[in-house]
């Protein structure tokens, strides 16, 4: 097994890039492992951050939303407002730490308002 070549922070030769990267330039790894990894130090004896490269040349470009997709995400995003309680489309994402919409999770409030 080989080891990875490994550049610093913002030294990676032409020809990598990230996942974020390469979604930036509408391409994908497309399956191909990891080619090389970033390390940026960081202070304090902490272990560095980390960042895996892939090669631009083997990447593959993004697959095209399907209406099928489109619908499957759009079902995805009405359960995410749904409030559980109210059963009512909140208009945001409901916060994981809430469990609910604002209305349901501090009714007093409402109340006073």
């Amino acid at each position: 097994m080989s080891t990875l070549p490994v550049f610093r922070w913002h030294l990676a030769p032409d020809g990598y890039a990230t996942r974020r990267q390469l979604r930036a330039r509408d391409l994908r790894p497309g399956g191909q492992d990891v080619a090389a990894q970033l390390e940026r130090p960081r202070r304090r004896g902490r272990p560095p951050l980390v960042a895996y490269l892939y090669r631009v040349d083997l990447a593959k470009p993004v697959r095209p939303m399907t209406p099928g997709r489109w619908r499957a995400h759009a079902g995805m995003m009405r359960a995410r407002r749904t409030c559980p309680e109210c059963h009512r489309d909140a208009g945001y994402v409901i916060p994981p730490t809430l469990g609910s919409c604002v209305t349901c999770a501090y009714p007093e409030e409402q109340r006073a308002a």
